[in-house]
């Protein structure tokens, strides 16, 4: 019994002074290898690319008005009127003297177009006096010689007359 009694004291003796520093050393190990992971440089992060801005409605318009047809293909039954009515030539039927004068190598007559011709639409070059005179000339009211908000128009033009994009 004294000898199962010393067993249990030493065993006790053991665990208490003997395995518990090893025990602790043990664990202090882990965390120095972790502060040590935490301690390594980052890699720096990879730049970002540089992101364009979104065009301003100024240059969306500018982009669908260059896309905009500057010829036009006389059919049986056109007349200047109707050309210059069709939404992607003017939208405005009182702007039809400006492909009358672009064109007047080709046209005598403008109530005369021959089917087959292919007229020259102005997209530049004209301003908005060169406008008003050309609804004048077509017979637009006095009063409304200003295009309508509607009509296609180089953006300068918009811009003066103050109607949004």
């Amino acid at each position: 019994m004294k000898k199962l009694a010393l067993f249990v004291l030493a065993i006790a003796l053991m665990t208490a002074f003997g395995c518990a520093k090893k025990q602790t050393a043990a664990q202090t190990e882990p965390v120095a290898q972790q502060e040590q992971a935490v301690e390594e440089p980052m890699a720096e992060p990879e730049p970002t690319p540089m992101v364009e801005a979104e065009p301003t409605a100024q240059e969306l318009y500018d982009q669908r008005y260059a896309a905009l047809p500057t010829t036009y293909t006389v059919e049986k039954g056109d007349a200047l009127w109707w050309i210059a009515e069709f939404q992607q030539i003017y939208n405005d039927p009182f702007m039809w003297p400006l492909i009358y004068q672009a064109n007047r190598s080709q046209i005598s007559n403008p109530n005369l177009i021959e089917p087959g011709q292919v007229l020259e639409i102005p997209r530049s070059g004209f301003t908005l006096q060169d406008i008003k005179a050309a609804r004048k000339m077509a017979g637009a009211p006095w009063g409304n010689l200003e295009p309508a908000e509607t009509s296609v128009l180089p953006s300068d033009i918009r811009s003066e007359l103050g109607y949004g994009f």
